[in-house]
């Protein structure tokens, strides 16, 4: 029998990841949001908690857990805040994550032990501010291999890249930076990955962007002119970059679909406290069947969300292909998120409005979830993809209804 019980270890990490969202970030984010400022001290406890460790190898200075581990902090933190949350997410998933898949031992040394320990960040430079959901078609960064002045050969980059979380802080250590290289004999584009280091001459953050939402976390457009940096920070092998990225992205999608439903749920935690004090026509918000049918929604949908991200999770690490359940995951949470804020905020009325209440933040911090690490276009042409719509090829059930003579719908005679 299938079952959703967390082991004891995954149920402990949950409680105290929990108690550090409340006890910790809940009485301070609010101010922080409202500065638009990084919470560096958040990050650092973070980082004493062991979370940005989760799913490495305790060699590389990781925690020795997998993914689900990872994605059940991220749960717990997005019931509070987002903006810690994606921190996390993007600095593990996108930053630290590349390097560990796909680096050489000498990289993985280099680069995450203090990754692991929350000491520093590192950042993933995918989409470019002319590109959007068109990787491959929309980018322009180049990287070309020369001759160094100082002996050896260098890739130099120049480029842009937009939208890339945790790329200009202090504590940012890296980035890395998908490039053209080259081009393949079909005629596309070679696509490699190479490591930028933060402060390499010619790589330059740019002013931090004024947000709707997540404005406490890092977000900003990346720009590099002549960036000269060794042969030898190339991300595994050349061309191999786009591959690369499209199983990071499939990853990451799990870890936001999680940081989603956290979202979704902590609209349900701040509806089922309101309502319970909050009185209207002489009754508790709660004794009126319209709220409280309308918050069981919530929590029906927080639900779904959950099993959704469970299952893309444990199927990734078991090592099964997960690009399908990943995207079903990814969009059922964003839904779920975005139809949870624009409900709790009707549930608060017109304290919803207001930021210093959370669903306020809830609700700004939503919308993008349904944007980032693939839109919800993105993950319905991937699911349909994958049930092989367009290609019947692809769909052997397709084939099998054919074979018994199925047209449109209807047996033949």
């Amino acid at each position: 029998m299938i079952s959703f019980q967390l082991a004891p270890e995954l149920q402990d990490l949950r409680d105290s990841v929990a108690l550090f969202a409340h006890e910790v970030v809940a009485p301070v984010i609010g101010g922080y949001y409202e500065r638009g400022e990084f919470p560096y001290d958040l990050v650092a406890k973070m980082g004493k908690l062991g979370l940005f460790g989760l799913p490495f190898p305790e060699d590389y200075g990781g925690m020795g857990g997998d993914h689900f581990a990872l994605c059940l902090a991220l749960e717990e933190l997005a019931r509070v805040d987002s903006s810690v949350a994606i921190t996390l997410e993007a600095a593990v998933s996108l930053g630290a994550m590349p390097i560990y898949r796909f680096g050489s031992e000498a990289q993985r040394r280099r680069w995450l032990p203090e990754l692991c320990a929350g000491d520093r960040l590192a950042a993933f430079g995918l989409t470019e501010p002319g590109g959007g959901s068109d990787i491959p078609g929309g980018m322009r960064t180049t990287a070309s291999l020369v001759q160094g002045q100082a002996g050896g050969e260098e890739w130099v980059i120049d480029g842009a890249k937009a939208f890339i979380t945790n790329s200009g802080t202090s504590i940012t250590s890296v980035v890395t930076v998908l490039a053209i290289t080259g081009r393949e004999a079909g005629g596309r584009n070679e696509i490699s990955s190479i490591i930028v280091p933060s402060g390499t001459p010619g790589f330059t953050p740019g002013p931090e962007y004024s947000k709707v939402g997540w404005c406490a976390s890092d977000t900003r457009e990346l720009s590099f002119a002549g960036c000269r940096v060794p042969a030898e920070n190339l991300l595994g092998g050349r061309g191999r970059g786009y591959a690369q990225f499209l199983q990071i992205l499939d990853e990451g999608r799990v870890a936001i679909a999680a940081l989603a439903t956290g979202l979704a749920q902590g609209c349900v935690d701040e509806c089922v406290a309101y309502a319970a004090q909050r009185e209207a026509f002489g009754r508790r918000l709660e004794q009126h069947q319209a709220i409280a049918f309308a918050i069981a929604d919530m929590e029906a949908r927080a639900q779904v969300a959950r099993l959704a991200w469970y299952d893309a999770a444990a199927r990734l690490v078991a090592g099964q292909p997960v690009k399908k359940a990943a995207a079903i995951a990814k969009l059922t949470a964003s839904d779920a998120a975005m139809d949870n804020a624009r409900a709790a905020t009707q549930v608060f009325g017109g304290y919803g409005f207001m930021n210093e209440f959370p669903v306020a933040r809830f609700y700004r911090d939503a919308k993008v979830l349904e944007i980032g690490e693939g839109t919800s276009e993105v993950q319905r042409m991937l699911i349909a993809r994958e049930l092989g719509l367009g290609n019947p090829q692809l769909h052997p059930q397709r084939k099998a209804w054919s074979r018994r003579g199925v047209r449109s719908g209807h047996p033949a005679a």
